[in-house]
């Protein structure tokens, strides 16, 4: 050989860069410990612990994978490198390949009976193992709270392992925790473009996002990446079907078929359970469609199921409100438009709910058209009928061969219908009760209010005829020819004729 050119020189070049090497490692110099090395390597290709000390640097790096390989590299050239073993069966772990892992710590133990960190680390396999198992039961059982924690215990011995993040990730989406799923998977996405699991669980955050058409493309680029993979496969079909049937019941609901629209909803919602948002609107589509079908009921436990799976859903507690003031459930209308107003705080929302406040008030007091048993929307003759009739029935002086007790009910209702006509056959008193103004005007003053004399008025009655309670009836009633009425004033044969014929007796 050359003077200074022999195989001994090129060894103390490589011993140096390996120093160099070592020295940047000890600084914590990851980049150029792994130059240094590399130049070891370059010199002198079949050192071992040249490969296993760039194995260690890029391990320190994070980059698992081909530190990997120098591992193996290294106990390919000397298979009782302990050091060699350990790194290798690191790297294995850290990429979550658990059994690999166990078996190279196991040759390290059968080099070194003793070794601790082997010892260390088979157990550490185990439990990563152990998570692994426990982790694929819980996802068949939708347990996704519990595959979640496993993972992230798995992580901690296996921090490079794509399969744990990516189930990881595939489970916080099924929790609807999508932004810290979608992290996850950007994460991978950044080392590794192609990574079919990591374009399909960020397909799946859009799928479950109600963004499915965008969804749709992450699953066809995945299904490029991997013709085979069953999830990407079932949810990119899953979507399409939701999707077109969404659509159809949208155009059949615009086009006023709301008996087909309710079936096309319908079926949407059995395609995928585990799609809580695009599920949310599609009850809460149903309950438009019920509500128009005037299945108010049905329309409330839809828009129910819809906040169950969305609390925040707005369109869902405003529909269902609608629904409760239009079967006066007041109560509950008010409740959902706070929760509305709570939540976004318009004009719009402010009124919606002050007329609710407004109605939950009105069905408190009396009922003024209930109680005359006519519609809101009745008209003045209606009104008076109602009276007359009501009226008749309710007279005191029809019950007086009744129990005290009943006597005593039918005087009460003979007043509150008495009250309902005086209010509801004058224009004004009757717009302010339609609209709750006598509920801030603290009422509408009834305190000088006398059924009788508004008896006496409608049924024209005649003058000086008294019916406060200066009237005397035998047990027989106004039958009975023992009868005897007091008067206040004259015209005793007139006023009992004519109070006779009111009633409805013979005269």
């Amino acid at each position: 050989s050359v003077p200074g050119h022999g195989p001994g020189r090129g060894v103390r070049e490589a011993e140096s860069f390996k120093e160099q090497g070592n020295a940047y490692y000890a600084k914590k110099d990851y980049n150029e410990a792994y130059n240094y090395y590399t130049k070891a390597i370059d010199t002198c290709p079949n050192n071992a612990s040249y490969y296993g000390n760039r194995a260690a640097t890029l391990m320190m790096l994070g980059r698992f994978r081909e530190a990997l390989g120098d591992a193996q590299q290294s106990v390919r050239l000397d298979d009782s490198f302990v050091r060699g073993h350990l790194r290798e069966g690191k790297c294995h772990l850290s990429l979550g390949n658990a059994m690999a892992a166990s078996r190279c710590f196991q040759r390290v133990l059968e080099l070194d009976h003793k070794n601790t960190q082997a010892q260390q680390e088979l157990k550490n396999a185990s439990t990563v193992l152990e998570y692994e198992k426990i982790a694929e039961v819980d996802f068949e059982k939708r347990d996704f709270r519990k595959v979640v924690f496993c993972m992230d215990r798995a992580l901690e011995f296996a921090p490079a392992c794509h399969r744990f993040k990516i189930l990881k990730a595939e489970c916080l989406a099924l929790l609807g925790r999508y932004p810290e799923a979608q992290s996850v998977a950007s994460d991978i996405l950044r080392m590794d473009s192609t990574n079919a699991d990591a374009l399909y669980v960020r397909g799946l955050c859009l799928y479950y996002e109600d963004c499915i058409e965008k969804a749709v493309q992450f699953f066809v680029q995945a299904l490029r990446m991997a013709p085979d993979h069953e999830k990407a496969c079932l949810a990119c079909r899953n979507a399409k079907a939701l999707k077109a049937k969404k659509e159809d019941g949208n155009k059949a609901f615009k086009e006023g078929n709301y008996k087909l629209a309710y079936e096309l909803y319908t079926e949407a919602l059995g395609i995928d359970p585990n799609n809580i948002k695009t599920n949310a609107k599609l009850y809460c589509n149903r309950g438009t469609v019920n509500s128009k079908l005037r299945k108010l009921e049905e329309a409330i436990d839809d828009c129910t199921n819809a906040v169950k799976l969305d609390d925040t859903y707005i369109k869902a507690y405003l529909r269902r409100a609608q629904c409760y003031m239009d079967t006066e459930q007041y109560e509950d209308a008010v409740r959902d438009y706070e929760k509305v107003y709570q939540t976004e705080k318009t004009k719009e929302h402010k009124q919606l709910l002050k007329n609710a406040q407004v109605e939950l008030k009105k069905s408190k007091r009396k009922d003024y058209y209930k109680i005359l048993g006519v519609d809101k929307n009745a008209s003045e003759d209606e009104i008076k009928k109602a009276y007359r009739k009501r009226a008749l029935m309710h007279h005191p002086d029809r019950h007086s061969g009744a129990s005290a007790e009943v006597q005593k009910e039918e005087e009460k209702k003979f007043k509150e219908v008495g009250e309902a006509f005086t209010i509801l056959s004058d224009p004004k008193k009757k717009a302010r009760y339609d609209s709750g103004q006598d509920l801030e005007e603290d009422g509408l003053n009834m305190g000088d209010f006398d059924a009788n004399n508004i008896f006496k008025a409608f049924f024209g009655g005649p003058g000086g005829f008294s019916f406060e309670g200066r009237w005397k009836c035998s047990p027989a009633g106004f039958g009975n020819v023992s009868t005897q009425i007091a008067w206040e004033a004259g015209g005793v044969c007139q006023g009992m004729c004519w109070w006779r014929r009111v009633l409805g007796f013979a005269t």
